[in-house]
């Protein structure tokens, strides 16, 4: 018998960040998939993980910043299946990296990236990643060890092996997150990728050529001065997660240790950066 899951549709005013928060947020509570469309995300949760105070402690449900409305009804856990293989369409990134779904046809690009992201951040289609696939597309990886901190799927990581990283530790606070990433490296018949769950206390003694941070600001602000110290001379990290202008607040963290701003890629109000040691 399939489980019996809740559907919640929120729309949400303004999407962004608010949509991007609001995931989380319910992660935590025991949300397990999410569909975001235009006007915000519908989220599901096993009936059994479910109770009538599951939203009361969400901050953006309560906060005057954003406004959020939403409808609830019971679902069959076959109809999500459906209703995320109708909604996750596969993406390319200029014409050189196609990312989709096991059940997506092969374009036959010069990279294919396979990702089943059931609530993981980080299937192609956010800007953000998007954008960080741009930069690694230009960046020379090869025999280099990098790092994908807060790596959600695991594209970025499994990226990089493609391109000839010969060690990457992909990491992520969340448990699903990691399950996710350990499942879309096996996919992707990656060799060189360790997966780790925790945060930046991980990082200690260790040394990358190339760090990618994928995250929001306030962690990427707080995390900065470990980053730094793991980052070989000449090293580069690329950072994304924020907006353009928070732009002067991550440059000046950046700046205090040694790493100068060589390129910056915008798209949809979403910026990313690249720093070079």
């Amino acid at each position: 018998m399939d489980n019996i899951y809740i559907s919640y549709t929120f729309k949400v005013s303004p999407k962004e960040p608010a949509t991007e928060i609001l995931i989380a947020e319910l992660g935590e509570v025991g949300f397990e998939s999410f569909v975001e469309n235009e006007e915000g995300v519908e989220a599901f949760i096993q009936k059994t993980d479910w109770n009538t105070q599951v939203l009361d402690d969400i901050y953006v449900l309560n906060s005057g910043e954003f406004q959020v409305s939403y409808e609830m009804k019971e679902i069959a856990q076959t109809n999500w299946n459906s209703e995320w293989e109708k909604n996750f369409n596969p993406i390319q990134v200029d014409g050189l990296v196609s990312i989709r779904a096991p059940f997506h046809e092969n374009p036959n690009l010069k990279y294919d990236i396979v990702i089943e992201p059931k609530m993981s951040f980080g299937t192609g289609h956010h800007e953000t990643t998007h954008m960080m696939v741009q930069h690694l597309l230009e960046l020379e990886v090869t025999n280099k060890k990098v790092l994908d901190m807060g790596c959600g799927t695991g594209i970025l990581a499994i990226f990089a092996e493609m391109k000839g990283a010969n060690l990457i530790d992909a990491i992520d606070i969340d448990n699903w997150c990691y399950q996710n990433s350990v499942e879309n490296v096996e996919r992707n018949n990656c060799n060189h990728i360790s997966v780790f769950e925790g945060d930046a206390s991980l990082l200690k003694n260790k040394k990358y050529d190339v760090i990618i941070a994928n995250i929001n600001r306030n962690i990427l602000l707080n995390d900065m001065s470990v980053y730094a110290s793991c980052l070989n001379d000449k090293g580069v990290i690329l950072l994304s997660g924020f907006y353009g202008e928070d732009i002067p607040i991550i440059d000046s963290e950046v700046s205090k240790y040694g790493l100068k701003l060589a390129k910056q890629i915008e798209r949809n109000k979403w910026v990313s950066l690249k720093y070079v040691k």
